[in-house]
């Protein structure tokens, strides 16, 4: 093994995921799953490996990986790639009986099963995925599955709905809640998921969902939303940035005309009125945008008084823009509850412009728009939410940091 390639091993990250080996052809030879990838390709630099190993290590001249967010998730995708692959290093898998399968029949409503053994009786027109080196991971990524889309586990269509229809986990074709064409297009989604395609299944499920959106069927269009949510949840890295599916997400739940791309977020900082200043951050596509960040130092309010601050900070952000001829935000995100959102939305309708507009109160994030009566209240882990409250953290982050340095400025006499 090279010293490129060692090294290359090194650097891998301690997380799960599939790794590949390849040869000096770029050919496969091995593709296998790991808890952590570092600790687990480094073992095959250990001298006490079979003599199959061995062999195949001699043949390695390079390596890549994918992460996934569990271990459940990398089997999957380890199973897919060596049904597609067909690596000559996982021939053992690819023939043992012995390993679970995941089986979907063929008919109106496909029954969606594990079993031990893909068994080639005559007249068996079901489709089969694996086979699975880990029967508890498995069980685990159907739960997965059952919980993000749904399906059908009874052998025989019963006349009335199981637990699984009565909580929610089964469309429950049974008593007439699902159509076929709606229930085969689960069975899809499913499909894209057991091959690890979960980038066209996320697309699929954004086109649906402004699809209903746009047709005002804002119930269906949320459940459609609480799928991307899930299916963000099972397949993002952590340490990524927020994905489209949060950005569309927060276009839904504030109905908005278009995806807000550009958010700039509002925050105030001051003790007892004193050195008094704003902020207001800038994020695109979900990130933060550092060159479009802006401070504010309060000229016009000597009082404790927020309203007047966000006030000032708001109409001059923006009067600014309108003299400059710079294009507006897409939405502008205040840090309080209703009053400090009512007091941004008054400068805003001065200036004659109309902005998409939101605040987040602190104590129990409660998200507050001019066209609800009542707060917003999400779900503690929904990628809308954990985005707004990402930009709102950092407009404070940054007001804060601002008023360090005021008051810095201050007793230093600068």
């Amino acid at each position: 093994m090279s010293a490129t390639l060692k090294h290359k091993i090194a650097q891998l990250p301690d997380a799960p995921g599939v790794y590949v080996f390849k040869d000096s052809r770029g050919q496969i030879l091995y593709v296998g799953k790991a808890k952590s990838l570092k600790r687990r390709v480094q073992s095959y630099l250990s001298r006490l490996l079979s003599a199959k190993t061995q062999a195949m290590v001699a043949k390695i001249a390079d390596l890549e990986y994918r992460l996934t967010s569990s271990e459940s998730q990398a089997q999957l995708l380890e199973a897919a790639l060596i049904k597609e692959k067909q690596p000559p290093y996982n021939i053992s898998l690819k023939d043992d009986k012995s390993f679970p399968w995941i089986r979907i029949t063929r008919e109106e409503f496909p029954v969606v099963s594990v079993c031990r053994r893909k068994k080639p009786q005559a007249g068996d027109t079901a489709v089969y995925f694996g086979p699975y080196t880990n029967a508890g991971y498995l069980r685990q990524a159907i739960k997965i599955i059952r919980r993000i889309l749904g399906f059908r586990s009874c052998r025989v269509m019963p006349k009335f709905a199981c637990l699984y229809g009565k909580i929610h986990l089964c469309p429950a074709p049974c008593v007439g809640r699902i159509g076929s064409a709606d229930y085969k297009e689960i069975i899809k989604n499913i499909t894209l998921i057991l091959n690890a395609q979960y980038d066209t299944l996320l697309e699929r499920l954004s086109c649906r969902m402004r699809e209903l959106a746009g047709r005002q069927q804002f119930e269906e269009a949320a459940c459609i939303r609480d799928q991307v949510y899930a299916l963000s949840a099972l397949t993002q890295d952590k340490k990524q940035p927020y994905g489209i599916d949060a950005l569309e997400g927060l276009r839904l739940l504030l109905r908005l005309e278009r995806l807000p791309r550009r958010i700039e977020a509002f925050d105030i900082s001051n003790i007892s009125g004193k050195q008094a200043c704003g902020s207001m951050v800038s994020f695109w596509q979900g990130l933060p945008d550092k060159k479009n960040y802006r401070r504010f130092r309060i000229r016009t309010v000597e009082a404790i008084d927020d309203y007047g601050m966000i006030r000032e900070v708001v109409h001059r952000r923006y009067a600014r823009l309108l003299e400059e001829r710079l294009p507006l935000p897409d939405l502008v995100l205040i840090d309080g509850g209703k009053a400090h959102l009512a007091a941004a939305q008054e400068e805003i309708t001065k200036l004659g412009i109309d902005l998409p507009l939101a605040s987040i109160a602190k104590e129990k994030e409660h998200i507050y728009t001019r066209h609800a009566p009542g707060p917003l209240r999400l779900g503690h882990d929904e990628p809308a939410l954990n985005l707004i409250r990402r930009v709102r953290d950092e407009a404070h982050r940054f007001a804060l940091s601002y008023h360090h340095i005021l008051r810095r400025k201050k007793t230093l006499g600068a």
